[in-house]
């Protein structure tokens, strides 16, 4: 059962590497880089200092830090128990892959999937009362991770269990955001209650 699933998560990757072309191949090693995405980011920034306050973006910034670190920590740890090769080391695999960039460390899960979508679930539920088209931002994380697959660096089952871990690691994190937004009183911009 195990094999077989890693058999189509193999043939899976092979299939969608291979869509890729000459001219996108700088476009994905470009985006593939958090700092790239930093006018996306000054947009997030501006559109949360729009609605909610001063206080509430401080904590909303701690709440962010401790959630990096704790996907981080947990990434790397199932990385190093796990120990599946990335593609582009898979002696198996790699014969058929379009290869423009190789990395050292394991594959599974994908630490860009978890982390950025439970960061984008923490700020989506945030924004999502103020902004009709919120949702609109989950493209990011979708974007982001899809990079290291026609990058060959993650199988698909790789991002897929990193959204899964980032997913619920993102709900957990802004129920704590909740809690001291609540505890504390920190009051948005436009009304005094909390975020459900």
């Amino acid at each position: 059962m195990l094999e077989n699933i890693i058999s189509k998560d193999q043939q899976l990757l092979i299939y969608l590497n291979n869509l890729g072309t000459e001219f996108w191949d700088p476009v994905f090693m470009y985006i593939t880089h958090q700092i790239n995405w930093w006018p996306f980011f000054l947009v997030l920034i501006f559109l949360l200092l729009k609605k909610i306050s001063l206080k509430q973006f401080g904590l909303l910034v701690l709440v962010l830090a401790l959630f990096f670190l704790f996907t981080d920590q947990t990434t790397n740890l199932v990385k190093n128990t796990v120990m599946r090769l990335r593609p582009v080391n898979e002696s198996l695999v790699e014969p058929y892959l379009r290869i423009l960039t190789k990395r050292g460390s394991f594959s599974f899960f994908s630490g860009h999937a978890s982390n950025s979508s439970g960061a984008t679930l923490i700020i989506f539920l945030i924004l999502r009362k103020y902004y009709k088209y919120a949702w609109l931002i989950f493209f990011f994380p979708l974007l982001f991770a899809y990079t290291r697959i026609y990058l060959a660096l993650h199988y698909p089952l790789d991002i897929l269990c990193g959204y899964i871990f980032g997913i619920l690691s993102g709900f957990l994190f802004y129920v704590i955001f909740r809690y001291f937004n609540n505890k504390y009183h920190l009051k948005d911009k436009q009304q005094k209650n909390a975020f459900w």
